[in-house]
């Protein structure tokens, strides 16, 4: 058990640095494109609010990726079983069930949800911030 424990915590800190440098890059891009408004407010808003949902979507993409390679290199489930699709259904939350880890592993996809589960309140936090900031320099919100 503690090995899963730790393979699952090492997984979620690699995902947790991608999820950083993700999200801080994005609240500086949306503060700078603010900054430099030479746009209506409405499309400012808009182009902003797409940008930074389609980032975070491509960071969520590339850490569901992570737990996928984990999941390939520790030869978590039987052979033929498609891994991303296995992360996917494990970071989402969204549990098919269809496919299920090995006995020695079985820990690893519910620490998947609650990495999934974190980073997605996360990216919510982060596109909340980045629609209030864009909403006050557009004088939508005083």
């Amino acid at each position: 058990m503690f090995h899963q424990l730790l393979v699952g915590a090492i997984v979620s800190c690699c995902n947790i640095v991608i999820h950083a440098l993700v999200t801080t890059a994005v609240v500086r891009a949306a503060r700078i494109a603010g900054a430099r408004n030479r746009w209506h407010p409405w499309l400012l808003l808009i182009v902003v609010m797409i940008l930074t949902v389609s980032i975070l979507m491509i960071a969520h993409t590339s850490e569901v990726f992570v737990w996928s390679l984990a999941y390939t290199i520790l030869g978590v489930a039987s052979a033929n079983v498609d891994l991303v699709d296995f992360a996917f259904v494990n970071y989402t939350t969204l549990g098919y069930g269809d496919i299920v880890p090995l006995e020695p592993w079985r820990l690893l996809g519910p620490m998947t949800a609650m990495n999934g589960v974190l980073l997605f309140g996360w990216s919510t936090a982060v596109i909340f911030e980045v629609l209030r900031r864009a909403m006050v320099r557009a004088n939508i919100l005083s």
